[in-house]
């Protein structure tokens, strides 16, 4: 049955609708008018760029699928936006935000931001069976299915979404066997409530400061990092040209089509020579992904670049046309969301919404413990919920020089993502038969 059509049906118009949204954004945020003051004071910038293309979707003026009829056929269409952005605008902006990266400032942000990575992990891994245990009283259905039809079993590849990426999902959903009919209900899931999960993330973004100060937080290693790059950036600061402008990009570009093709190249060796990369079931089958290797390669491009005279492009602007591709990239992943599905698996959204409060919640303790600053507990969280296509996002949300850090840490996500959804997965099949 074809899809219903949105509004715009084109990818072209598409993202001119986004573009446009943005240009709106910006212009009502940088207003002198007191309203728009106040309204922003409130709700953080990146936070509307990101759910105002979701109202624009669930009102139908957008979305992702629409039909078209040529000589008598109606034919499906898919939005490559997500793809393209992913691809080609996330790359090009993690090289642009780290070509002038100190490395030895980044090091020095120490053992908290590990801490609450893994204590993210943690989360995902025992949040899981909890919020089984906790919905199964309330929807008995989702503890008496059995077989491949298991809640559990799809529930695993929610865990393998949530510590590492859409690798680790694919290799859950492999080694479960889930049944690939009930699959839609646990990608809804996962779609509408890492996506709000996200949302908050952003939102919370601009109390940062006083979130910090609540939480008695030691943000001398961040400050260090942020007032290097500032001085760095001010030094070399100057008014760009074309010149300037056709460096940056070309160079950026170079290296963004160098690691695609690279990142295929790759995963496709280690799939055909490695049968643990091979093997879906593996833990380590994520190696196979080609987008891991495009985002670990154009990191590595990135630092690569700092350590030659194009470092100094940060002073004509550098980290200012990534965060353009960012907010781009923002937008468009805003675009999948569509508040009309929420309550279409209300039993499956709440069972994900109270496993993500438990994981915010873990987060939280362990942050006002160790005296972690939001920015680690909010990339910590992204880089295992939303991997590498959106952990860079909520880094460079609190400054362009730490989107590295987003990535590098999404990047570790991948590693432990089959192991860790593994171990979940079986915590959840245990609740399940104890509760039966």
């Amino acid at each position: 049955m074809p899809p219903h059509n949105p509004w715009v049906t084109n990818d072209i118009t598409l993202f001119g609708v986004l573009a446009g949204l943005l240009a709106l954004l910006f212009y009502t945020s940088g207003s002198r008018h007191p309203f728009w003051q106040k309204f922003y004071r409130i709700v953080p910038a990146l936070f509307l760029a990101y759910m105002l293309p979701a109202v624009l979707r669930s009102l139908g003026i957008i979305g992702e699928t629409w039909s078209i009829v040529e000589k008598g056929e109606t034919i499906v269409q898919h939005s490559r936006l997500y793809y393209i952005a992913t691809r080609l605008l996330l790359p090009a902006a993690l090289i642009l935000m780290t070509l002038s990266i100190d490395l030895k400032a980044v090091f020095n942000l120490g053992w908290r931001a590990l801490l609450m990575f893994f204590t993210g992990t943690v989360g995902i891994i025992l949040g899981g069976p909890l919020a089984l245990a906790i919905t199964g009283k309330m929807f008995p259905e989702l503890l008496q299915a059995s077989g491949n039809d298991a809640t559990w079993r799809g529930l695993a590849t929610l865990a393998g979404s949530w510590i590492g990426g859409g690798a680790n999902q694919t290799a859950m959903l492999e080694i479960f066997q889930y049944n690939k009919a009930l699959y839609g209900g646990m990608l809804l899931t996962d779609i509408v409530v890492a996506n709000l999960w996200m949302a908050t993330l952003l939102f919370g973004i601009k109390y940062a400061p006083r979130i910090d100060r609540w939480l008695r937080a030691d943000t001398s290693s961040i400050d260090e990092l942020i007032q290097k790059t500032e001085a760095f950036a001010r030094q070399n600061a100057r008014i760009p040209n074309l010149r300037d402008y056709m460096i940056m990009l070309g160079v950026t570009l170079f290296a963004v089509g160098l690691s695609f093709a690279a990142s295929h190249s790759i995963a496709n060796f280690l799939t055909e020579n490695v049968p643990a990369i091979a093997d879906k079931k593996s833990f380590l089958s994520s190696l196979g992904s080609p987008f891991f290797w495009l985002i670990g390669l154009a990191t590595l491009f990135g630092i690569g670049y700092s350590f030659t005279p194009l470092r100094t492009l940060e002073g004509a602007g550098a980290s200012k046309i990534g965060s353009v591709f960012i907010y781009f990239l923002v937008a468009v992943i805003g675009m999948k969301i569509d508040l009309n599905k929420i309550l279409e698996y209300p039993e499956l959204i709440l069972l994900g919404l109270i496993w993500m409060a438990f994981h915010a919640g873990l987060l939280i303790l362990v942050a006002k413990w160790s005296r972690s600053p939001y920015f680690f507990m909010a990339v910590g969280s992204q880089a295992n919920v939303g991997g590498a296509a959106s952990a860079p996002i909520v880094a460079s949300a609190f400054h362009p020089a730490l989107a590295g850090v987003g990535a590098l840490l999404a990047i570790l996500g991948y590693i432990v993502g089959t192991v860790g959804a593994m171990a979940s997965a079986g915590l959840m099949a245990w609740i399940t038969e104890i509760m039966k």
